[in-house]
């Protein structure tokens, strides 16, 4: 066994006519009134739909044995244990962040477990609330909001950025969703309809919600530079709407010496 998440198991496996390593999740089906989750459903298509040299092959589908196998293209090694490996100061790696980054044996990063992703489209439809990992979750999607867009993933790449620019220690370790709305607003300020118009009308949003003042991010996340922190609040930004996007960030003063080519 490779891993185990919340919808399936991941084995490491041997092609029985080819003789190829390849990685085998197994889906856990519903009860049988429910049929295949749709989970699974959005990842196969989603993967059918993307071909992409830094995304994981989907390889065949099995259903056998009234359980269906995801077979996959077998990757190396995680990001996880890439980066530990030349971690010479031995920071912890939040495993959350980097276990569905796999790197092949010639370094090539792909991306994996699509079961969560949305195929993104004008207009938005309405989506279910528990779409990401807590800690890496948009107050949108906290307070209930069932409209949202490409904006929210916008937010955990700040948290993850936040992440790593403190060498691992997560900006927003909530263990539960009202703790990780309000270690949210305790740095950030407690939003108001001034600054998030329509905030008070989202599904679970309370007028008792303690009122904390914003804090400055610098003092949070001292590590980072002045472009660093302007990106950072970038993402960070209540409203979708004014959040920053991701062709946006890559325009960014932050990442101005950066040469994608090296």
């Amino acid at each position: 066994m490779l891993l185990t998440g919340t919808y399936g198991v991941v084995y490491k496996a041997k092609d029985g006519q080819t003789g190829e390593i390849v990685a085998l999740k197994k889906i856990r089906l519903e009860a049988e009134d429910e049929g295949v989750p749709s989970t699974a459903i959005r990842e196969i298509s989603l993967l059918k739909e993307l071909r992409d040299e830094n995304i994981v092959k989907l390889l065949d589908i099995v259903h056998a044995d009234q359980k269906l196998y995801l077979v996959f293209e077998f990757l190396d090694v995680d990001l996880k244990r890439y980066i530990e490996t030349g971690n010479q100061n031995r920071n912890p790696i939040t495993p959350t962040i980097v276990k569905n980054l796999l790197i092949d044996n010639r370094d090539n990063l792909k991306l994996a477990d699509f079961g969560l992703a949305r195929a993104f489209g004008i207009p938005m439809r309405t989506y279910t609330h528990e779409v990401v990992t807590l800690w890496y979750r948009a107050p949108e999607v906290l307070l209930g909001s069932r409209h949202y867009s490409t904006a929210i993933d916008m937010w955990s790449v700040g948290c993850i950025f936040a992440e790593m620019a403190m060498q691992g220690a997560p900006l927003f370790p909530g263990d539960s969703e009202i703790d990780q709305i309000f270690k949210i607003f305790r740095i950030l300020g407690t939003p108001n309809d001034e600054g998030w118009p329509g905030v008070s009308s989202l599904p679970d949003y309370k007028p008792t919600f303690p009122q904390w003042s914003k804090q400055e991010l610098a003092k949070i996340v001292p590590t980072l530079d002045e472009a660093g922190l302007d990106m950072l609040k970038r993402t960070l930004t209540y409203d979708s709407a004014k959040r920053i996007s991701a062709k946006r960030a890559l325009q960014h003063a932050y990442f101005a010496n950066y040469d994608p080519n090296q």
